[in-house]
């Protein structure tokens, strides 16, 4: 961060410590360098990925919010700027549905910043883009993001075998309406 007062993104969100903002090109060296990393993104869905791959999901990131309303967003410490990773709500290419996914440094781990990032992606979802169904999806031995799925009170919904290991599918769904609410009081 330059020190400058930036213009945020109506779907910039913050938390108690951290802030999202959309992925743009500004996000670029650094998308590159986490989805390189094999620590880092080796057990997403497409595993690492080459400088142009990632180039190429930004385009396709960028494009999201603007059809969509959600998409990928970048994770900064809000105190320092410092760029942790990402979460993001994206349609699975299975068509299981939009899902929550993060990744983030393997140096932030332990430190709660993916379930925080996490829980402000889940709220944005079901809250501003109106989603009543998201699903996450984590490889059986892949423990500390179930463990983040499972504290944010996501439940396990079906499993499908891939690359040899079993995957397991949580899905959150929004909470109906209540009575006050749908009748604006």
């Amino acid at each position: 961060m330059d020190g400058l007062a930036r213009v945020e993104s109506p779907h910039a969100v913050r938390t108690s410590r951290l802030t999202l903002r959309p992925v743009g090109p500004e996000h670029l060296a650094d998308l590159v360098a986490l989805k390189g990393d094999e620590a880092a993104f080796g057990l997403m869905l497409h595993g690492t990925r080459s400088p142009a791959q990632a180039r190429q999901d930004l385009e396709q990131d960028i494009a999201c919010w603007a059809v969509h309303g959600y998409g990928t967003w970048a994770v900064h410490l809000s105190a320092t700027g410092a760029f942790l990773g990402i979460v993001a709500l994206a349609e699975r290419p299975d068509g299981r549905g939009v899902a929550l996914r993060f990744a983030l440094w393997p140096h932030t781990r332990g430190k709660g910043y993916a379930r925080e990032a996490a829980r402000a992606a889940l709220e944005f979802g079901h809250q501003r883009a109106g989603l009543a169904r998201i699903v996450a999806v984590a490889r059986e031995d892949n423990l500390a993001s179930r463990g983040v799925l499972e504290d944010l009170g996501l439940r396990r919904a079906s499993e499908f075998p891939r690359d040899g290991h079993r995957m397991l599918v949580y899905e959150s769904l929004r909470p109906p309406a209540s009575p006050a609410s749908r009748d604006g009081g």
